[in-house]
């Protein structure tokens, strides 16, 4: 697990916690700082999920790259020419 996903899940959960104390006590302001960390739990936990999505995407083109370096070669020149066309148009 990565460790944003880890410390996310945690301000997620430190966030419900601080929002329930908040309910019982009837305090306003602890109700809203309990939902903002839970909020920002949450997109802590995003960030690293879409990080081991990156990580994991770019370790499956590593292993591409590895196992057809022609077809990868080409495929970058490919790339390379198109993007070569569309900016010399401009």
């Amino acid at each position: 697990m990565d460790e944003d996903r880890f410390s996310g899940t945690v301000k997620q959960a430190a966030g419900k916690v601080q929002g329930a104390a908040g309910d019982l006590l009837g305090d306003s302001k602890t109700q809203a700082e309990g939902a903002a960390r839970e909020i920002a739990g949450r997109a802590q936990d995003a960030y690293g999920q879409a990080k081991d999505v990156a990580r994991g995407a770019a370790e499956q083109v590593g292993r591409g790259v590895e196992q057809q370096p022609v077809v990868a070669l080409l495929i970058a020149g490919v790339i390379g020419y198109a993007l070569g066309l569309f900016t010399a148009r401009r």
